[in-house]
């Protein structure tokens, strides 16, 4: 009979540490879960609000509708000029240069070589298609949009947003 009253507590005890560890696996889960939420909300409303940002001196901003794209989809891409000085450019383009991440230049539009300027507050909207300066559709990847200009002292202003283009 004594073995049987050990047997039988040791089972119950065996049985106590099981149901605290089912309850702390679901309890370390759904922290997990609702952490790991927040955290993308986070992100995603602090990578939406970074794109435009209007400040005092020499500015440029990146702007596009979104930041993932599905392949062949065009992708619009304002360029604001977003500080208090003019901004002068080199060309019609304003220095748009689309690359990969490793820094391989992907696309640059086909652009007169005229002085193009943005006063403060001005924007101008440019389309890629997708379609890569030898002719070959974009793979789909992350790739960095760049603009690049001059302030009315000749300092460089550039500005740099990516996005991901999917299946």
């Amino acid at each position: 009979m004594e073995n049987k009253t050990n047997l039988s507590k040791g089972l119950t005890s065996n049985n106590c540490s099981e149901d605290m560890l089912v309850k702390s696996l679901v309890i370390f889960i759904a922290i997990g879960v609702v952490s790991g939420f927040a955290y993308g909300v986070y992100l995603m409303d602090v990578k939406n609000t970074n794109q435009l940002v209007f400040v005092e001196g020499p500015s440029i901003s990146l702007v596009t509708e979104k930041f993932d794209f599905k392949k062949g989809e065009e992708i619009k891409i304002q360029i604001v000029n977003s500080g208090t000085t003019p901004l002068t450019f080199t060309d019609t383009s304003y220095g748009l240069r689309i690359t990969g991440l490793s820094g391989i230049l992907m696309y640059t539009p086909v652009s007169a070589q005229v002085v193009s300027h943005l006063d403060p507050g001005d924007e101008v909207e440019l389309l890629w298609d997708q379609i890569k300066n030898d002719g070959n559709v974009a793979l789909d990847g992350l790739y960095k949009i760049s603009a690049k200009g001059m302030d009315d002292q000749g300092i460089p202003v550039e500005k740099s947003t990516t996005v991901t283009i999917w299946k």
